[in-house]
Order: structure tokens, then C-alpha cells, then sequence
């Protein structure tokens, strides 16, 4: 009989919530979240298990706020807007519509300093959180796979450009005069005076000078 308490005991606290209650469940579902063990509570607030993978800052972010009105305050523009509802006039106990992304701990703050935690495990979330780290893994090889692309063609660019610079000016440069003059194979024209024999780098002999009129 004791054994049959205990079970019920447990079963209880995951399907209600207590001060250090777990709660699974996947998309889709409804669970309840109570305020076990505290007197007045005034705010609930959520701390979600991957913050990373929401785009959201690590940390506490308040969800629900008790009212003199009777009806609790949901800020209309935070996570659990249309999802989250009250079971009762005060905030003891809440009603919540699973969505993918919504594990993490719920703490229900009261007057006193008094608090209880009940951590949600919302299935699938840890594998889909994976997928954006991987993505952006394998996509980080790609850009830059592709930078050294377009350096690469870029500076095939510029050798091209400077390749056909130099042809260009090269084509343009006028014929260099041969080295070492060479004679005209015709012969020196009419009235052209005939060269000096014996003359050459050292200047004319001291022999006798003669007009060369054939070869010498």
C-alpha cells in the first residue's frame, strides 16, 4: 500500500508540479504548472534550456504577473502569449499549450522570498537545436571556399591586364638599328667619294697613301 502512495505521489507531482517537479511533453500538449509550497504568488517567470536556439539572452524573463483585478497580466507580446491561461482567479495554477522551443524551468515567485521550479522538457527540442549549430558549421567552409574563389579570378585578372600592357608597349617600340653597320652589297652610289685605302682605327699608314679605285 505504501509502494501504490508513493507511485501516486509522483505521478501527481509530473502531471501538476511541484517546488523540483519535471514535466515531458511534446508539442501540442496541454500540462499544468502549480505554486506547491508558496503563499501568495505573485509572477511566474521562464528560463528557457536553449537560448541560443530562440535567438533569446541566457537568463529569467517574467510571463505572468498576479492582479488585484482577479485576472492575471500576460504581456501580449512575449513567448507564451495565447498559450498560457490561469485555472483559477489567483496564479497558483496555469494551463499551458506546448509549442516546440518551450523547455526550460518555470518558476512561480512569491510575497516572501518563496519559490518552486518545475523544469519542462518539450521532446525534440535538443535535436532541433542541433540543426542550426551544424548548418552554420558547414556553411562557414563554403564562404570561404568561396572568397578564395573570387580572389583567386581576381588576380588572374590583373596578371591578364598586365600582360597585355606590356605587349602592347612592346609592339609599338621602333626597329633598333642593326650593330656594326653593313655595307650596301651594290656598291657606293654615283658621286660617292672612294674610301681611302689603308686607312682603319689606327689612322693612315706611313706608307704611301693611294686612292683606291678597286680593292686594295
Amino acid at each position: 500500500m505504501a509502494l501504490v502512495l508513493q507511485l501516486l505521489s509522483l505521478l501527481l507531482s509530473r502531471t501538476r508540479g511541484d517546488p523540483g517537479a519535471s514535466l515531458d511533453g511534446r508539442p501540442g500538449d496541454r500540462l499544468n504548472l502549480s505554486c506547491i509550497g508558496v503563499a501568495y504568488p505573485i509572477r511566474w517567470a521562464w528560463a528557457p534550456s536553449f537560448p541560443a536556439c530562440q535567438g533569446l539572452p541566457k537568463g529569467r524573463r517574467p510571463i505572468l504577473w498576479a492582479s488585484s483585478s482577479g485576472t492575471p497580466a500576460v504581456p501580449p507580446l512575449q513567448r507564451f502569449s495565447g498559450r498560457l491561461r490561469s485555472l483559477e482567479p489567483g496564479i497558483q495554477r496555469l494551463e499551458l499549450l506546448l509549442s516546440a522551443g518551450d523547455s526550460g524551468t518555470f518558476f512561480c515567485k512569491g510575497r516572501h522570498e518563496s519559490e518552486s521550479r518545475t523544469v519542462l522538457r518539450v521532446l525534440g527540442d535538443r535535436e532541433a537545436c542541433r540543426v542550426p549549430a551544424s548548418t552554420h558549421g558547414s556553411g562557414y567552409p563554403q564562404v570561404l571556399f568561396s572568397l578564395m574563389g573570387v580572389g583567386l579570378m581576381l588576380g588572374l585578372g590583373v596578371l591578364g591586364v598586365v600582360y597585355w600592357r606590356r605587349s602592347s608597349s612592346g609592339d609599338g617600340r621602333a626597329p633598333e638599328a642593326p650593330r656594326g653597320g653593313t655595307q650596301d652589297p651594290r656598291g657606293p652610289g654615283p658621286g660617292a667619294e672612294p674610301a681611302l685605302c689603308g686607312s682603319g682605327p689606327r689612322g693612315p699608314r706611313k706608307a704611301q697613301a693611294a686612292i683606291c679605285s678597286g680593292p686594295c
